[in-house]
């Protein structure tokens, strides 16, 4: 049975509307919704700038060197519609469309139709594809101009292949590593092919002339072709650098303005300058390779892929055996999935699933393709996949991920808009001490959160450390007016796991990735000397809203407590030296009396021992046993 394919022309249009309606209506609970964190953090701003000066570098936030065809999209649909979320998230999703209609295209060129409409699918419900198909980011637009890329690539069209990946790299900049890692990839073929084809007319001249072949007579073009291998791959690979020139003129021109090339120099160390550990790639490629094969359900196509190769024969219809997808055409998915896995573990510091986009649609069709071959009942393989990702949509994994990567990013939206808005209402005129990004929601009334602006005093993180800096420098000028704290949880963490004890890999997430354990509310209340007026949580996300103590107050408090404690110091450090020695959390947790828990606080605040500081509150109030 054959499987023509569809004609493009007259099904682009009417395929692009469908797919378009379609991711629409399944994210149209989503599209008034406020701002989400590198949204509010750059994008967003980067965009606004655009459209209210005509700047393609930002002013408002710190330029990252981001190439700004994306930002300068949303300029557009603002200029012409108005600026607000729902028009963001529109304009949002017709690149995502785009984009998967460019898988479908791709899926379509190198297996056929019915393969391109369930990889489209599957693609389309991906819990990272579909959380990012509306939020005002980069990675998706940069990956579905690399898919358009790749079908060129496929079918010859040379200038048509410049033309997306040029636009890819202008998206954003990481998708340069596409056409490099074909033209890579044929400068090992152009290599190996003379390297043989030397050989093999090496072997041609040794025969006796009436013993050769007529096809190898001498004026035969395809031994001359042997001895003058044609120029195509040396053609193709210039065309897939051709890409890396609007690119690099883009960096030219943010040099001359700003007077550097690759981002801000703290975004720079902590992208590149700061991931050149070898400890580091190597925990940061197996979290790639999760990521391209088992993250959030991905697991569920991979190994049903993997089990069909194992123990089924292709299927025979027709036409004969199934075919599978042309080995070649696989090795040139593999270059482009291996080169962003390589790449993108020794770059970049956070370890974010969107930034394998470009990778992850690409295994999708091997997937699929391969279930097609081999499965008879593949289309019921596919439905249960396709449920197993809209799952993930909702439940949230028992490992960290970001909230970016499923609907839990609309959970945090929501307790931030219940927060900033309790906020808002109660303290309008107050100094609020926060984090980024509840600093610029606070601060910029424009991303959706607040009406007016309001004064903020952030700090990094509600990690241990911070929070009692926060405290410990309340009287000086820098923290002496803020009267409220708006809190939340800055990383989603499942709670601990049993590799969660183990040291060393608590060490190397926070050395390498930015780890902490964000302070409970209570315990942060605690520290800072307040009270929690407002507190709301969803699904292992929450926020609370802190309101201080006066200052005559707290000190009296703090004053009578600190005469009692303070005769307790030695049980105290008697305690902290068993606690030290104790071979379990749960042996650690029957040593520390629940009195001290609500006593230790404002001793050990007062107390110059900064290590039995440390891990007493780390201890007492987090709730964790390591010191």
């Amino acid at each position: 049975m054959s499987h023509p394919r569809l004609p493009l022309l007259r099904v682009t249009p009417v395929l692009f509307a469908v797919i378009l309606v379609g991711i629409f209506l399944l994210h149209a609970s989503l599209l008034r919704l406020p701002y989400f964190w590198d949204e509010a953090g750059y994008y967003v701003p980067a965009a606004r700038d655009i459209l209210l000066t005509g700047s393609f570098i930002p002013h408002s936030t710190v330029s990252n060197a981001h190439p700004p065809l994306v930002m300068a999209w949303l300029a557009l649909w603002w200029k012409v519609v108005g600026y607000a979320p729902p028009v963001t998230r529109t304009a949002m999703l017709v690149l995502a469309a785009f984009s998967l209609l460019g898988v479908f295209r791709l899926a379509e060129r190198v297996a056929n139709t019915q393969v391109a409409i369930a990889a489209t699918l599957c693609t389309a419900v991906y819990p990272v594809f579909f959380a990012q198909g509306s939020l005002a980011q980069v990675d998706l637009a940069a990956a579905g101009f690399i898919f358009w890329g790749l079908a060129a690539y496929i079918e010859g069209g040379a200038l048509a292949a410049v033309v997306w990946f040029s636009l890819a790299a202008l998206a954003k900049e990481t998708a340069i590593l596409a056409p490099l890692g074909l033209a890579g990839w044929e400068f090992v073929g152009l290599v190996a092919r003379r390297s043989s084809l030397r050989k093999l007319w090496s072997d041609h001249k040794e025969i006796p002339e009436g013993l050769k072949p007529a096809s190898w007579q001498a004026g035969d073009r395809s031994i001359e072709a042997l001895r003058h291998p044609k120029s195509g791959s040396a053609r193709r690979i210039v065309s897939l650098l051709i890409p890396a020139l609007p690119l690099a003129l883009w960096y030219c021109y943010h040099y001359a303005r700003m007077g550097y090339v690759f981002g801000n120099p703290e975004f720079f160390r902590y992208n590149v300058a700061a991931t050149l550990s070898p400890t580091r790639f190597v925990l940061a490629l197996a979290m790639r390779l999760w990521q391209i094969s088992g993250y959030l359900h991905l697991w569920v196509l991979t190994l049903a892929m993997v089990l069909a190769m194992w123990m089924l024969p292709p299927l025979r219809d027709s036409n004969g055996e199934r075919p599978r997808i042309s080995v070649p055409v696989q090795m040139i998915f593999y270059v482009i999935v291996l080169t962003y896995v390589v790449a993108m573990a020794l770059i970049g510091g956070a370890v974010l699933a969107r930034y394998m986009l470009p990778a992850v649609p690409l295994i999708i069709i091997v997937s699929v393709s391969t279930l097609w071959r081999r499965v008879a009942y593949w289309p019921a393989v596919i439905a249960f996949v396709a449920l197993a990702f809209v799952a993930a949509w909702f439940w949230n994994p028992p490992y960290g991920f970001s909230p970016e990567d499923n609907l839990a990013y609309r959970d945090y939206i929501v307790l931030h808009e219940d927060g900033e808005r309790f906020l808002e209402a109660r303290y309008p005129m107050a100094q609020v001490l926060t984090a980024w990004p509840a600093s610029d929601e606070l601060t910029r009334p424009w991303l959706g959160y607040v009406t007016r602006p309001m004064s903020v005093v952030r700090i990094e993180d509600f990690s241990l450390d911070e929070v009692l800096s926060a405290a410990e420098f309340r009287s000086s000028s820098t923290y002496s007016n803020y009267e409220v704290a708006l809190i939340f949880s800055t990383k989603y963490e499942p709670g601990p796991a049993r590799w969660d004890h183990w040291r060393r890999w608590t060490e190397w997430k926070t050395r390498f990735f930015g780890f902490h354990r964000d302070l409970p509310p209570s315990a942060a209340a605690g520290i800072l000397g307040g009270h929690i007026v407002f507190s709301e949580q969803r699904q292992g996300q929450w926020v609370a809203v802190i309101e201080m103590e006066r200052g005559e107050m707290q000190n009296a408090r703090n004053s009578s407590q600190f005469s009692v404690l303070s005769s307790q110091f030695s049980v105290l450090s008697s305690q902290f030296s068993v606690l030290r020695n104790a071979k379990s959390t749960g042996a650690r947790l029957s040593i520390l009396s629940a009195k001290y828990t609500s006593r230790v606080r404002v001793f050990l605040l007062r107390t110059g021992n900064r290590e039995l500081r440390t891990a007493f509150l780390t201890f007492a109030l987090n709730g964790t046993s390591e010191f």
